[in-house]
Parts: structure tokens; sequence; C-alpha cells
């Protein structure tokens, strides 16, 4: 390996991806021959740009991306999402090696559940069950008795005994329409997501009164008062596979933006309204994580097998119990 090779590494590995390339590469062509070559598949959620949704081998949800994950037959995982997923492929894949675009790319619903501090909530509450969203980091997966998402979490809590007191962590939101549909009592840490919490809802009922005909579909890490207008709250699966069914033909969508792509491949002759956010200057809710990813550091991220993401061993199985259950909840 030359320097210039150990230096362009160490700089990935580091997070600093500005490094020049070729004006001419043509990034797809570059890394479906890499993909080839190294026995790699790309796992893409629907919130990426949509180049490299495009591009991946597979498109999907954070349940359905966690059960490709855990069967992939391939050497390399390149995960393009955010650190929490390409942490859950690690510890479902420890043989593997798992890579990350950019590790900068975080979420801020796990950033809002800090582990020492869900621990000490934890211990306050020893008779309770924890039931946490996939969208926290592996120590709060470890203090974990069951993860899940949101295309599953209300099977989850419902395959709970009754008489059993539950901690929902750390979506606020989520918990809460959770407890409105099954009926549970939980307990919620109050975390939340900024990207569903930026929808205005005033925007959102003055766009519907110009577009009559719309439905308003949203997903539950929204905010209860626009929960409450939906014609239909779901995951971002459950949203995709509700604008193909159903009847209407206009709708207004409050969830990330990159899910649009998807549901213009599924229902070109529909009309997709992202629903507004409070900010003036955007008309649409974009994770900044998710769309730190691009197709020049998913091209370096594979020719250099670098930045890779790894769990400690025994942080690793602790996290992976909860992680299991989910699965086989979830078959």
């Amino acid at each position: 390996m030359t320097d210039l090779e150990k230096a362009t590494k160490d700089l990935i590995n580091k997070g600093f991806l500005d490094i020049k390339t070729p004006s001419d590469i043509d990034y797809a062509v570059e890394i479906k021959k890499l993909c080839k070559e190294k026995n790699a598949v790309i796992l893409a959620h629907y919130y990426q740009e949509d180049a490299i949704q495009d591009i991946a081998d597979y498109v999907g949800d954070s349940l359905s991306l966690s059960q490709e994950a855990a069967r992939t037959e391939a050497d390399i995982i390149v995960f393009a999402g955010v650190h929490f997923m390409a942490e859950t492929a690690k510890i479902l894949n420890p043989e593997k090696l798992v890579l990350l675009p950019d590790l900068k790319a975080g979420c801020s619903l796990a950033d809002s559940c800090p582990p020492n501090e869900f621990e000490a909530f934890k211990k306050q509450h020893p008779d309770h069950l924890v039931v946490s969203y996939v969208n926290t980091s592996a120590e709060i997966k470890a203090l974990t008795d069951i993860v899940c998402t949101s295309s599953n979490a209300k099977t989850i809590i419902d395959s709970i005994p009754l008489d059993q007191p539950i901690i929902f962590a750390p979506d606020r939101n989520l918990g809460a329409w959770l407890i409105k549909e099954t009926g549970r009592d939980m307990l919620l840490w109050d975390g939340a997501c900024l990207v569903h919490e930026a929808f205005s809802i005033e925007k959102i009922l003055a766009l519907y009164a110009e577009n009559p005909d719309a439905e308003i579909i949203a997903h539950p890490e929204s905010q209860a008062h626009l929960l409450k207008v939906a014609k239909y709250v779901g995951s971002t699966s459950g949203l995709l596979d509700y604008v193909k069914k159903s009847d209407a033909q206009k709708f207004i969508i409050a969830t990330e933006v990159g899910i649009l792509h998807k549901m213009r491949q599924l229902v070109p002759n529909k009309i997709l309204i992202p629903a507004p956010v409070e900010d003036d200057n955007c008309n649409c809710s974009e994770c900044h994580y998710m769309k730190m990813n691009t197709m020049k550091k998913l091209y370096l991220c594979l020719k250099h097998e670098l930045p890779s993401v790894n769990v400690e061993e025994g942080l690793r199985k602790k996290a992976l119990v909860s992680i299991e259950r989910m699965l086989e909840l979830s078959k």
C-alpha cells in the first residue's frame, strides 16, 4: 500500500470524505463493479437520495432492512442509512464487514436517549419490561427486552401479557400512538425525531383546504395533533402500501421526503404532495443525517472498505437478544 493510499484510508476512516475522484467517473458503474468483485451488498433506506435507492440491492424500512441484514450471504454489507442501522447489521453479522458511507450519519431520535440516563430510568422501574424502537444505539438495545420498528410495534406490544408493565423508548409520539392503538398504559421515555416533529399542522390544514380531495397520511413518529387529522397512520412500508391500494388520487404525505421517490415509482399517475414544515425556507421535512450519504461516499466506502462499523463483543451479545426477539415475533 502506498503512502497516498494509507493517507486516503485514514481520512475516510475519520470521516473526511471530500477526497478528489476523477471528474468523469460513473459512480453507478464503478459501485456495481466493486460490489461484484468484493461480494458486497448495498442495503438502503427509503430516506436515502434517489440515486442511492436506485443502485441499492435492497431498499426497505427498518424492519425489512434488519431482516435482510440477518439473512444476507454477502461478505460485505454497505448500509446506506444512518449509524444505528449499520450497527444493527453488525450486531446480527459479527463476522461480516459492515460499512457506512459516512460515519457522521447519526439520528436525532437515537441521540434523544443517552444510555446512562436511560439505564438510571430503567432501574427506577425494575418491574417493567422494556420495548425500544430500533432507532437506538447498541447500548440501549442491550438494556432492552424486545426491539420493535414502526412496522411491527403494535404486534410486539400485543404479544406481551396484559399484566406486564411496559417502558416504551425512545419516541414519545410513537409511544403515545401505540397506547391509543393497543390500550396499554405504557411508561414513555421523552424522546423524539426532529424530522417528524417539524411538520406544521396549520400549513398542512391550509394545504388540505386547497386540496380537499387529498388524503393526509402520516408516520406515527409525528405529533398527536397531526395523527388526529390523518386518514392513515403507518410505518414507512405501510405508507407505501397504502398509496398503492387506496382509491384516492392525491395524498399529503407527512414523513421524510425521501419516501416520495419509491412512491412515484409505485403510483406514477397519483399526485404526491410532501407535508409542509414550520420552517418558511423549506416545504418538506428532510433528514439531514440520511442525506449525508452520497454516491461519491458510497463509492469511496466500497473502494477502500472504510469506514467500518464495529460493536464490542460483550455489548453485541447483549444487544442481539432484544433484536432476535423482535425478528422471531415478526416472522
